[in-house]
């Protein structure tokens, strides 16, 4: 009898047991906390078309780098966190991080073509001007345009397909400088040819949207930096956001040391004459610049860092767009800019007209207070001689050249200019 009843509470304490384990089971929380090896979800970005401007698309750059976003070799942090949190969408840039191998990253700029608002505002207006609608199908509505349907008709990417286009870029066109977009639009697969065969559709469309809302994506990839021009790499877009090599604007060296302003200013010189002297005879010029315009690597080389206010004039074939031709308007003119904006002339612009805006609005910010007398008295000097040459290029070349002479011995040769040392301590070239 005794044995039965102990074999019997042995069954009991056994069923208890079983269920003690199922209720476990049955329980998350509880599950999860008495099994530690529990595996890890990794997080992940809750990517929405509407953020990359994906739904928008093909009123929209491109979508060229839209699986690293995805894959999450795009990261909008500035360090590597584990937990991934996109930023706010009304922001004009992002500082985000890049890799190809999920091991080394390196730094990058993640821009929209314009504010977010702006953008709101074109796609209203598109959708009111061209539909009657408050809100429509952006590439439905801009395919009935005039504009577009020539678009599609084009073999090839004439002046009259960008008459009236906002983009300083395009004010002064060549056949030339248009053929090299076409053949150079790293957003299509088969570049190579001048003529527009190989663009679908909607390829053109893309184009022709980013041409007239902001042209800085497409002077980073028609001038590339491994060409020696003064840009930033051109990654890739998706959507409405462009992906670039990363710098930080010239405003953040307004308080750099001495040695380090001289060195920039010159750089600064030196790319506003290569824009103006260059193999391929184009003429590049400012319409605006800021604290923004300009940017530094890491290494300490100074590149453009924002394009889009920079016109060219091409010197071997000039322009094939007469002056009266440009004040032709239709929705492609108005998406982002004034529909009132007066176009300047292209016979007005002077030789240094980029020089003296930059003595005017940024050198005197970079050079202000940091040397001593008398040195600090003949750098002002002329800075107010370039800054007032408007009707005198002689004038300015002078007092580019002497603020250069007085700026060169001022620099040092150490590791923080990573672009010229150690070179700068064989040769005075650097």
């Amino acid at each position: 009898m005794g044995r039965w009843i102990c074999c019997l509470r042995s069954r009991v304490a056994d069923l208890l047991m079983l269920l003690l384990v199922l209720a476990l089971s049955c329980n998350p929380s509880t599950a999860a906390t008495a099994s530690p090896s529990a595996p890890h979800i990794k997080p992940s970005y809750s990517f929405g078309r509407t953020f990359l401007g994906l739904d928008k698309c093909n009123a929209c750059i491109g979508t060229s780098i839209c699986k690293k976003f995805f894959k999450e070799e795009i990261r909008f942090d500035t360090w590597l966190s584990s937990r991934l949190k996109l930023p706010p969408s009304y922001l004009l840039s992002y500082s985000g991080n890049y890799t190809d191998d999920a091991k080394s990253w390196r730094l990058v700029d993640i821009t929209r073509l314009t504010s977010k608002y702006r953008h709101d505002q074109a796609d209203k207006r598109i959708c009111t001007s061209l539909l009657k609608t408050k809100t429509c199908s952006l590439e439905r509505a801009l395919r009935r345009t005039h504009r577009f349907q020539k678009w599609l008709r084009a073999k090839r990417l004439t002046p009259d397909l960008v008459q009236g286009l906002p983009s300083p870029m395009l004010r002064c066109p060549s056949q030339r400088l248009l053929d090299r977009i076409v053949r150079r639009y790293a957003e299509v697969p088969d570049a190579g040819s001048i003529y527009m065969d190989h663009l679908t559709d909607r390829d053109k469309l893309r184009l022709l949207y980013t041409l007239s809302v902001n042209s800085h994506p497409i002077l980073l990839q028609i001038f590339p930096d491994v060409e020696g021009w003064p840009f930033p790499r051109y990654l890739g877009s998706c959507g409405r956001l462009v992906v670039s090599a990363s710098t930080r604007p010239l405003r953040d060296f307004y308080g750099a040391a001495p040695e380090v302003a001289a060195d920039l200013a010159l750089q600064l010189l030196a790319v506003l004459r290569s824009m103006g002297t260059n193999d391929l005879n184009y003429f590049f010029y400012f319409t605006h610049v800021d604290a923004g315009t300009f940017g530094v690597f890491s290494n300490g080389h100074l590149f453009i860092r924002d394009a889009s206010m920079l016109g060219i004039i091409d010197k071997e074939e000039g322009s094939q767009l007469i002056d009266g031709q440009q004040e032709y308007k239709d929705i492609f003119s108005c998406l982002t800019v004034d529909c009132q904006s007066a176009f300047v002339s292209c016979n007005s612009i002077r030789e240094k007209h980029s020089f003296v805006m930059v003595c005017q609005e940024l050198l005197p910010k970079l050079l202000k207070g940091k040397f001593l007398q008398p040195v600090q008295e003949k750098i002002d000097s002329f800075l107010q001689h370039c800054a007032s040459g408007l009707a005198d290029d002689q004038g300015v070349n002078e007092a580019v050249a002497k603020l250069a002479e007085l700026l060169k011995p001022l620099r040092s040769c150490d590791s923080r200019f990573a672009y010229r040392y150690p070179d700068c301590k064989y040769s005075d070239k650097y």
